[in-house]
């Protein structure tokens, strides 16, 4: 297809015949981002935005459940936002979804004024000095804080949510003490949480947050969810990858 370059493919997201363009040897998008555009609470008419979008999936997965105004996501790499760009196009929602290829760490600049009702972010979970970075460059800036630390993406929320709008954000249990302090730093308090684990047993490897700005302390702590039971995944996890009736 006229839409491809040389080494991507087009994937199914399997639901409401969406489709999305990923480059094999590029970073792909995994079960974080779809486990967090289902918990983010979302309204009807809200605006969105996306930091770090990456591949543009989780605006993708947003139009699925609510008729939405509008949805931005915001990508630092030209190649990525690009790709992003056309899987928008190949959906036919360039209507409702834009792609801006620009630094999370300028949001000011980017979207001077703006604000929304829910912001939205799948960061890089690990800095620089943990773990083996990928020779990947793409790989490397999703996987590691090589252009924008925790900081970065939680003070760019801050920016664009006025009082009582919302800030959802998966991430790792290992840095919840850091997340929490960064969070009240910036006025953003928490609200609901979820710990995600492989399976019934095993400790948890991601943690599900949403937060509301100038809010008053009160978290409600969720059920755990559980990704797989054997070799398959749950069934809530399958509702969720394979879902009818969405919007």
């Amino acid at each position: 297809m006229d839409q491809l370059r040389p080494g991507e493919r087009i994937d199914d997201l399997l639901v409401s015949n969406l489709r999305i363009i990923q480059d094999a040897s590029a970073f792909c998008f995994s079960m974080d981002a779809v486990l967090l555009a289902h918990f983010a609470t979302l309204r009807s008419q809200d605006r969105v935005v996306d930091l770090g979008t990456g591949t543009g999936v989780i605006p993708l997965l947003l139009t699925t459940r609510k008729q939405l105004e509008q949805i931005i996501g915001i990508e630092i790499q030209a190649v990525v936002a690009e790709r992003a760009k056309r899987s928008v196009k190949l959906n036919g929602l360039q209507d409702l979804i834009e792609i801006i290829c620009g630094d999370l760490r300028q949001i000011e600049r980017l979207l001077p004024g703006y604000r929304v009702d829910l912001v939205i972010s799948n960061p890089p979970y690990w800095p620089l000095t943990t773990g083996q970075v990928s020779p990947n460059d793409t790989k490397a800036m999703a996987r590691h804080e090589v252009y924008c630390c925790l900081e970065d993406v939680v003070q760019a929320a801050a920016y664009l949510l006025g009082t009582g709008g919302r800030f959802a954000m998966v991430h790792r249990p290992q840095r919840l003490a850091e997340i929490f302090f960064c969070l009240e730093k910036y006025k953003l308090q928490p609200k609901r949480l979820r710990f995600v684990h492989p399976r019934l047993g095993a400790r948890p490897n991601m943690v599900l947050i949403e937060c509301m700005k100038d809010a008053q302390p009160g978290l409600t702590v969720l059920p755990p969810l559980f990704v797989y039971d054997g070799d398959t995944y749950t069934p809530e996890v399958m509702a969720l990858y394979y879902r009818e009736g969405a919007v």
